[in-house]
């Protein structure tokens, strides 16, 4: 059931009946397709339901966008004039920021203000890599004796998405935003918790004149339709963003067709708080970044590193500003933190818990269930945790907002308890002296380190991770569109 709060056009879009794959420009609503739905993490309702798209509709979308990219003119169309398009459907997302805001919040649970954000960071992506295709070099001329030799950057062809649940609109953004500007065909698989918001910014390409075929969405479960995708031998690049044990399958279904493949997986980011540090001012910090969109986050800091010196402090500190956290509907304008998107995310957030109590954890703060009035969703109460570094919420990602405390005395083991984690995505260190801020920042084994903030994504700076955490490039970076062109060698002896 729709709620009375949200906007009349998105009711009018929920209310068409099932909804369906975007392939070739068309809708694909196959009766012989099974259904599935999506519910209103606030309230546990159905939103909508959806066609499920079959290994056969994922082919006719990889068919498609194969067709786009060679006959549609979209991959030799000059750079400036696909910005256009792009540009375009920016101004058109920006145009529907509330429509598109409204569905995320309703879809994935996350307060309005949250949702607004990732739509407009959604159309700043698009422009900067349009932009960034104008201004790139194609043909690169190569120094070399005797011979004229130049590389030049063409278009791989069609492109395989595989997004989360956690950041739907903003993630499509960060993907398919550099493969479209390098002249690329999309095929998008968005989760099936989440799938709304790409269905909806598949009518406002077409609405933007983007020919058919250059972006298809296909709606459906991970087991059925990622799998069909990401096994197709007709994608030239695939991209998945999930769980390290998920990109596992897709990088061996990728690996048996010798496609190369980004992952962008999980975290466990750790916070080293010196004692030199505002306290204040970094609790209120750290405890707004583990409550972002209820700490379903992957680059989320959920080692809190604090010195033994300003420990208890730090401590009270945090227990009461979490206390502070708002919990409610999403739709709600008071609402900080709303609920996690499915019961089976409650389910393991709760699991964790459990299992830290088991192990010896101390809960300085208990979490658990939350009860909102009037509203039968998945709330949780998010809780602060402290124990030994071996316990299993200090070490795995629970994805939820509950952060794990731990005393350190010196850099040096700051530095070796940061680095135990087999993740290697995102961490901060906060200290007023920056050169020992930059010398910790530099030794931590992961893709980014953040200095007196957390959760920083700039446009041109690259964002990824290594080991548990992804490989094969991140985003964010002028790499991400370099990494979606294929490199051709062009020699002539003199």
């Amino acid at each position: 059931m729709v709620p009375a709060s949200a906007t009349l056009p998105v009711r009018e879009f929920l209310d068409r009946g099932p909804l369906g794959s975007f392939i070739a420009g068309e809708w694909r609503t196959s009766p012989s397709s099974n259904l599935f739905q999506t519910f209103d993490p606030g309230t546990g309702e159905v939103l909508a339901a959806l066609y499920e798209a079959t290994p056969q509709d994922v082919a006719d979308a990889v068919d498609a966008a194969t067709n786009a990219f060679v006959k549609s003119g979209w991959a030799g169309l000059a750079a400036n004039e696909r910005s256009v398009y792009l540009h375009r459907l920016a101004d058109l997302v920006e145009n529907r920021r509330s429509e598109i805001a409204d569905l995320e919040s309703l879809d994935v649970g996350k307060p309005l203000a949250q949702a607004e954000y990732d739509v407009q960071n959604f159309c700043q992506t698009v422009r900067f890599y349009a932009d960034l295709a104008v201004h790139s070099q194609y043909r690169v001329p190569i120094a070399v004796p005797h011979h004229e030799a130049r590389t030049v950057h063409l278009p791989r062809g069609v492109c395989g998405f595989i997004f989360p649940w956690n950041f739907p609109f903003l993630l499509l953004g960060w993907g398919i935003a550099p493969a479209l500007a390098a002249g690329n065909t999309v095929v998008v698989k968005p989760a099936e918790e989440t799938p709304l918001s790409a269905i909806y910014l598949a009518e406002l390409a077409q609405e933007a004149g983007i020919p058919p075929g250059v972006i298809n969405v296909v709606t459906g479960s991970g087991e059925v339709t990622g799998a069909a995708l990401a096994r197709h031998p007709g994608i030239a690049r695939m991209s998945f963003t999930g769980s390290p044990e998920i990109g596992r399958l897709v990088a061996r279904e990728c690996g048996q067709n010798l496609v190369p493949v980004k992952l962008e997986l999980g975290g466990k980011g750790a916070a080293v708080v010196f004692d030199d540090t505002e306290v204040e001012k970094t609790v209120d910090a750290l405890v707004s970044a583990i409550t972002l969109n209820t700490g379903q986050v992957c680059c989320t800091a959920s080692r809190w590193l604090v010195h033994e010196e300003i420990y208890d402090h730090f401590v009270t500190s945090a227990i009461a500003r979490m206390k502070q956290v708002r919990i409610g509907y999403g739709h709600d304008s008071d609402t900080q933190m709303g609920p996690v998107v499915s019961p089976k995310q409650l389910n393991r957030v709760l699991g964790y818990l459990n299992r830290a109590k088991q192990q010896g954890a101390d809960f300085l703060l208990e979490g658990g269930v939350a009860t909102v009035p009037d509203k039968n969703g998945y709330y949780v109460k998010p809780a602060i945790l402290e124990g030994s570094s071996s316990n299993v919420a200090c070490r795995e990602e629970i994805f939820g907002p509950v952060p794990f405390v731990l005393k350190f005395g010196d850099e040096s083991e700051a530095i070796e308890l940061v680095n135990q984690s087999s993740y290697g995505l995102a961490n901060s260190v906060w200290s007023r002296n920056l050169e020992r801020a930059n010398r910790v920042a530099e030794q931590l084994v992961a893709g980014n380190s953040w200095i007196n903030a957390h959760n920083v994504f700039v446009h041109g700076v690259p964002y990824g991770g290594l080991n548990l955490s992804g490989l094969g490039g991140g985003v964010l970076g002028p790499n991400t569109f370099f990494d979606y062109l294929r490199d051709l060698s062009v020699v002539r002896p003199l």
